[in-house]
């Protein structure tokens, strides 16, 4: 399905934080997150903060949830971790913090990474879900699932002009039980997810 752009609507540029979990990059050698903050200003959202942190459950799920509790942050993409060797643990980190869990995303980039490294896409246990109104993505390691995982879902989704719907429209509905909006995005009558 091709995506549908809306160019009337005015974008809304969120502020994104990106984080790579690993035991050896540093942000000299970091192709991946290099991947995701070239893709996320160049569609014109705003790289709120970039880190590096090792495979540890620990320090993983601490610097997630410091981005979850910061007003200034809408959206976190994690690179790495979400293999099957005993150092990947980002899920185990990251899923308890989620309130709802985005089965869709795991799905989609399975689609998509099927049709350009096909059956090897069980390798990895890319996963995505929503905390303190703010989206989290988890993405594998490499830049090439990087790149997948931005060009064919997450530039569309967190895009206000895309059609039929996106995550930005609702994203100041997340958390409406708490009754205090992050975001401010144009929302169109009869848009549900």
């Amino acid at each position: 399905m091709v995506a549908v752009e809306q160019a009337e609507r005015p974008f809304v540029p969120l502020d994104i934080a990106v984080l790579t979990i690993s035991d050896t990059r540093t942000l000299a050698d970091d192709r991946s997150g290099t991947t995701l903050a070239d893709r996320i200003a160049a569609a014109g959202h705003h790289l709120a903060d970039r880190a590096i942190v090792p495979d540890d459950v620990d320090a993983i799920r601490a610097r997630v949830k410091g981005w979850i509790d910061d007003p200034g942050v809408d959206v976190v993409i994690t690179t790495g971790g979400t293999g099957f060797t005993g150092r990947d643990v980002t899920p185990e980190a990251v899923e308890p913090l989620f309130e709802k869990r985005m089965e869709g995303f795991s799905t989609v980039f399975h689609m998509v990474s099927f049709g350009k490294i096909g059956t090897s896409t069980l390798q990895s246990r890319a996963t995505a879900g929503v905390a303190n109104a703010t989206y989290i993505f988890c993405l594998p390691g490499s830049p090439g699932a990087c790149r997948d995982g931005w060009d064919e879902i997450l530039v569309h989704q967190l895009d206000v002009r895309h059609r039929p719907c996106n995550f930005v429209e609702i994203l100041p509905r997340l958390d409406e039980h708490l009754k205090r909006a992050k975001a401010k995005a144009p929302t169109s009558p009869g848009a549900t997810i």
